[in-house]
């Protein structure tokens, strides 16, 4: 597609966008008055408007029902995980028994690696990427400690294996992970990467480090937090063994929301599997009979320990049924064409300002639809000014912006916009180089 860096080409585009009334559907922070331009949904996603309508909804029947509302309410609450079942699994790549909205990220990524990360003498080691967001890090340390107990075999200082970029580069190349992979093959008993790095917006070749993990005999899980509702999922079909994610990001339900698991149809019945088991995650057909003995659901729904947060999946419901509505094959179409005219608009503020100061896109191609972009000069003001006028947006240290043209709810005027901010915070925060 030939870009172009002005006012009518956006409008053209966002005129002719078929997912354009979305937007509508969702509440933007304000700035004097109009929209911010909010590129922050790879951190909060923005408000559905209709979130509040279901979540108020829930609240009437809890007024209404009471205790009753388990089983009387409008969307009843014993079963409700099983209302976000279909969208879950359409998004992920799942089939629906192999996804459960449950829990936060970290708990669930916890509660997953208790069941396929097994450490003994010989496999024990984990991979993972450098740079992860580091609530990762301490997970996936914490487990090799707590494995290795009075021993050190299992230390995180010997167990943990971290992928590194080329000297020079920010991101990673699936050859040099998979020769790791093999490198490690005889030791390895965990491959657990974000399927979309959270710094760099780099979305790693799942089906390709799957099939690695598991030709040297490893499991492999995936932390989507960055990736579910950003980019194209087929976890089933790729074979990956768990994975875990939140939804506060691109599912767009709410600061904290629940979190979601997807376990393997290969491991849907295998009892012998160690979990920390729940009531929840119980036939529910004797849930309330109180039986001495764990019988665990069949699929994911066996790894649940407690009860809905209702209101907390309302909000996810009320998000996940757009997503019905649009198609995640649309949604990752113009997902392609929204970032890639953010990347041709910075390109071409580069070379109109390249006597001020530089811009440099540390996103590689394989991506979602964020960019992350290091300034190499005065970063921290750009940013500032950009916020200053009415650009939300995210600063990581020590000189990185990120940003995410969502498609549910941005457009291509709000790049126009972004594009002609930056070239203004440009010009007023950096001095000409003589």
């Amino acid at each position: 597609m030939q870009y172009q860096f002005n006012e009518d080409f956006a409008l053209k585009m966002d005129q002719e966008d078929i997912l354009k009334d979305f937007r509508n559907e969702f509440l933007f922070p304000q700035h004097q008055g109009k929209n911010t331009i909010y590129f922050c949904g790879n951190s909060l996603g923005l408000q559905p408007k209709i979130s509040r309508k279901y979540i108020l909804e829930e609240l009437d029947d809890w007024n209404e029902f009471g205790v009753e509302g388990h089983m009387h309410a409008r969307h009843p609450w014993f079963p409700y995980h099983e209302f976000l079942r279909t969208s879950t699994a359409a998004i992920t790549g799942a089939l629906a028994h192999e996804v459960v909205v449950m829990n936060s990220l970290t708990t669930n990524l916890h509660l997953l690696m208790v069941s396929f990360y097994r450490p003994d003498a010989k496999r024990y080691k984990i991979i993972f990427e450098k740079g992860p967001f580091s609530s990762d890090r301490y997970a996936l340390a914490s487990q090799a400690a707590f494995h290795a107990g009075s021993s050190k075999l299992f230390d995180p200082s010997k167990a943990l294996i971290e992928l590194e970029p080329r000297p020079g580069e920010n991101f990673h190349r699936t050859e040099d992970i998979l020769a790791t992979i093999q490198e490690h093959r005889d030791e390895l008993a965990l491959v657990m990467i974000g399927g979309v790095n959270y710094y760099t917006g780099q979305l790693f070749d799942m089906k390709a480090i799957t099939e690695a993990g598991h030709a040297a005999g490893a499991m492999v899980g995936f932390d989507l937090a960055h990736a579910t509702g950003n980019v194209e999922l087929k976890l089933h079909d790729w074979g990956v063994d768990f994975a875990a994610w939140c939804s506060y990001k691109y599912l767009n339900a709410g600061p904290g929301a629940v979190g979601g698991v997807f376990v393997h149809d290969k491991h849907a019945n295998n009892e012998s599997l160690p979990r920390f088991s729940g009531w929840w995650g119980n036939d529910p057909d004797t849930r309330f009979t109180m039986p001495e003995k764990f019988i665990p659901r069949k699929g994911a729904d066996g790894w649940q320990l407690s009860n809905a947060p209702v209101f907390s999946m309302a909000a996810l419901r009320a998000s996940m049924d757009l997503f019905e509505k649009a198609g995640m094959d649309k949604l990752i179409s113009k997902s392609k064409n929204l970032t890639g005219y953010l990347e041709y608009v910075i390109h071409q503020i580069n070379e109109k300002c390249k006597d001020l100061n530089a811009i440099k896109i540390i996103t590689p191609a394989d991506r979602g639809c964020q960019l992350s972009l290091v300034i190499e000069k005065n970063g921290k003001e750009l940013h500032q000014y950009i916020s200053n006028h009415g650009v939300i947006s995210d600063w990581r240290h020590p000189d990185v912006i990120r940003v995410a043209p969502v498609p549910m709810y941005n457009s291509f005027e709000d790049v126009y916009r972004f594009g002609v901010l930056l070239e203004q915070a440009i010009k007023e925060t950096t001095t000409q180089v003589k």
